[in-house]
C-alpha cells in the first residue's frame, strides 16, 4: 500500500491541534539549521536527551525524491477482482502459511495476549512488503525530517520525527543507515515511529524493538497494534456469502443497519455455512455489483479501515486473512462492466452537481460515490448495490 494511503487516515483534528503542529507550521520551510534545532529543543522539552537528538538529527538532510513522490501520489482506481488477484496470489498465500508454521509461537503469544488471530497479521505482513522483502530504500530520518520541514503536512510528520529520536535514544534505530518508506513508515509491517514507540514490543528477546529486522518484533507488534484500533478477540471481519436474486439493496453498504442475522433470514447464505455470528451487527458489501463477490463485513472489519481508508485494499486485506485461515476463494461471479477513468469522473461530477458529496472528482468509487451511486439508483428504480456502470451513467 502506498505511504500516503496509510499516513492519511490518521490525521484527526486532535493532531491539527496540536501544538507540535502549530510549532511545525511556524518552523517550516525556512532554514534547514534552524528548523533542526527547533526540533531538538521540542524533543528534549519532552524528556529526549540532548545527545540523542544530536544523535537522530546529525547529518540530516532534505530528500528531493521524497518531496516529488509527495508531490506525484497515485490514485487507487483498481477494481476489487483486479487488486485481490495480484495481492492474494498462490504464492503468497503457500509463504503466507509457512510463516505461520515457522513462527507458531509467536502468533500464539499474540493471539493470546491482544485477541488477534495470526491470519489477520500475516496478511498485512504479505501485503505491507511481501513478508520483509520490500521494506523501502529511503532514509526515515531524512524522509521525516524532509516531510516536517516541509509546509504541506507539517503537522502530520514532526510528530513522527520526534518519536524517530526517541527510538534512537532507546537503541532501536540508527538514524544514518535506517531505510523505509518514502513517507517514514518502517519495518515489515510498515509501521510509523509514534506507533512503533507506543505499541513496539521485543518479540525476540534481545532488549530491542527492531520492526525492520526481527520477524518476532514485527508480529507482536502489529498484534498490539492491530489490538488498539479497537480489534474484537475471538470475532469475525469478513465473511462470504451468496445471495438471493431480491435484497433491499439499498442497505447494502458498510453502514446498512442491519445484523448478520437480518441478512439470513433475507436469504443471504454464509459460503461457510457459519451463523454463530448472527446478532453482530455487519455491512453488506459488494465491491463490483450485486453479481460479484459478496461479503457481510463485522466490527473487526472497521480495524481494516483504520489501518488503510481504500476500500479495495481493505476488502482485500481482510479476504486474505480468511484465505490464510481456512476460507476457500471466492466466487468471482459476472460482474457488470464498471467504468472507464473518463466516465467514473464524468459520473462524479454529475452526482456532486445533483447535490450529492462525493469528495474529490477523482475517477475512484471510493465510500462517498457509492453512496450518491446508490441513493440515484434507488431513485431510478436501479438495483441500489453501489456500483456504477455505463447504464447508470446513460441514465443519469
Amino acid at each position: 500500500m502506498s505511504a500516503r494511503t496509510r499516513l492519511t487516515t490518521i490525521v484527526t483534528l486532535a493532531s491539527l491541534l496540536a501544538s507540535t503542529a502549530v510549532a511545525g507550521a511556524a518552523e517550516c520551510g525556512g532554514d534547514l539549521a534552524a528548523f533542526l534545532q527547533g526540533v531538538k529543543t521540542e524533543a528534549v522539552s519532552n524528556g529526549a536527551s540532548p545527545e540523542a537528538a544530536d544523535r537522530a538529527l546529525a547529518g540530516a538532510a532534505i530528500d528531493q525524491k521524497v518531496l516529488s513522490r509527495d508531490r506525484a501520489q497515485g490514485v487507487f482506481k483498481q477494481t476489487f477482482l483486479e487488486f485481490s488477484k495480484r495481492t492474494v496470489s498462490q504464492a503468497r498465500l503457500d509463504i503466507g502459511r509457512q510463516k505461520m508454521r515457522d513462527y507458531a509461537d509467536v502468533f500464539a503469544k499474540a493471539e493470546r495476549e491482544y485477541g488477534v488471530p495470526p491470519g489477520v497479521i500475516t496478511a498485512f505482513w504479505a501485503m505491507e512488503t511481501d513478508f520483509g522483502a520490500v521494506q523501502g530504500d529511503f532514509n526515515t530520518r531524512n524522509a521525516l525530517v524532509t516531510l516536517s520541514h516541509d509546509c504541506r503536512r507539517p503537522e502530520l510528520f514532526r510528530p513522527q520525527l520526534l518519536n524517530l529520536i526517541t527510538m534512537v535514544e532507546h537503541g532501536d534505530l540508527d538514524p544514518s543507515t535506517n531505510t523505509g518508506a518514502w513517507a517514514g513508515e518502517i519495518g515489515q509491517v510498515q509501521m510509523l515511529p509514534k506507533d512503533i514507540v507506543a505499541y513496539g514490543l521485543d518479540g525476540d528477546g534481545d532488549g530491542h524493538v527492531n520492526v525492520k529486522k526481527s520477524s518476532p518484533d514485527a508480529i507482536l507488534t502489529a498484534a498490539r497494534f492491530i489490538q488498539s484500533l479497537g480489534w474484537r478477540a475471538g470475532e469475525p471481519w469478513i465473511q462470504e456469502v451468496t445471495l438471493p436474486e431480491n435484497l433491499p439493496w439499498e442497505k447494502t453498504g458498510l453502514e446498512g443497519g442491519m445484523t448478520a442475522g437480518d441478512w439470513f433470514a433475507l436469504g443471504v447464505s454464509p459460503r461457510d455455512g457459519n451463523t454463530a455470528s448472527a446478532a453482530l451487527p455487519v455491512g453488506l458489501v459488494l465491491p463490483q455489483g450485486r453479481k460479484g463477490p459478496a461479503f457481510l463485513t463485522y466490527p473487526n472489519f472497521s480495524v481494516y479501515l483504520e489501518w488503510n481508508k481504500s476500500f479495495i485494499y481493505t476488502t482485500s486485506a481482510a479476504y486474505f486473512a480468511t484465505r490464510l485461515m481456512g476460507a476457500e476463494p471466492y466466487q468471482k461471479g459476472n460482474p457488470e462492466p464498471g467504468l472507464s477513468d473518463t466516465e467514473m469522473k464524468a459520473l462524479q461530477t454529475r452526482l456532486q452537481a445533483l447535490g450529492h458529496e462525493v469528495g474529490e472528482i477523482d475517477g475512484i468509487l471510493g465510500a462517498g460515490t457509492r453512496v450518491a451511486v446508490q441513493k440515484e439508483q434507488q431513485r431510478l428504480g436501479i438495483p441500489a448495490d453501489g456500483w456504477a456502470t455505463p447504464a447508470l451513467l446513460n441514465a443519469l
